[in-house]
């Protein structure tokens, strides 16, 4: 990969990367910059063909998830941050911010599914191929998740 299109394509997918990695993580939002890091050295480094943008982003999005999962592994990284401490996107809509935040406090295995099929707007079977699971896995995963909004949400009001 040249240089001008590793640019264009960092200035592209970077943000993309990073709300994947920041989502992994939750509140460690350091360690969600070190896998997003790294995500794109592997990417400056392939000199695998893509077979256009979506390829392109779909391998970032797993390259994203693998990295992660391999810097959450480390025990050196398992240390906690308050939520509150970590910048969150802005919604112009402040339920959509109160649902994101609910969505963040859900445990990892709802909330990365959840967040790559609304947010990101990945398939099921897409999701399920990122994450290393099964479309049904993936299907139960969301519902579960979608209880469990459903539940935090009706008790508040």
């Amino acid at each position: 990969m040249t240089d001008q299109e590793f640019a264009a394509c960092a200035g592209q997918y970077l943000d993309m990367v990073y709300r994947i990695a920041l989502n992994y993580f939750g509140p460690r939002r350091q360690d969600a910059e070190d896998a997003a890091q790294n995500a794109m050295l592997r990417l400056c480094r392939t000199d695998a063909p893509f077979e256009g943008e979506e390829h392109l982003r779909r391998w970032l999005v797993r390259v994203t998830l693998n990295e992660c999962r391999r810097l959450g592994a480390s025990p050196w990284r398992r240390r906690t941050v308050p939520l509150e401490s970590c910048p969150e996107p802005v919604f112009p809509d402040p339920g959509q911010q109160s649902l994101f935040r609910e969505v963040m406090a859900l445990p990892g295995k709802y909330r990365v599914p959840l967040y790559l099929y609304y947010y990101e707007g990945y398939s099921v079977e897409e999701v399920g191929r990122l994450m290393d699971l099964k479309p049904s896995t993936v299907q139960t995963r969301l519902a579960r998740g979608r209880e469990r909004l459903k539940k935090i949400l009706t008790e508040e009001e």
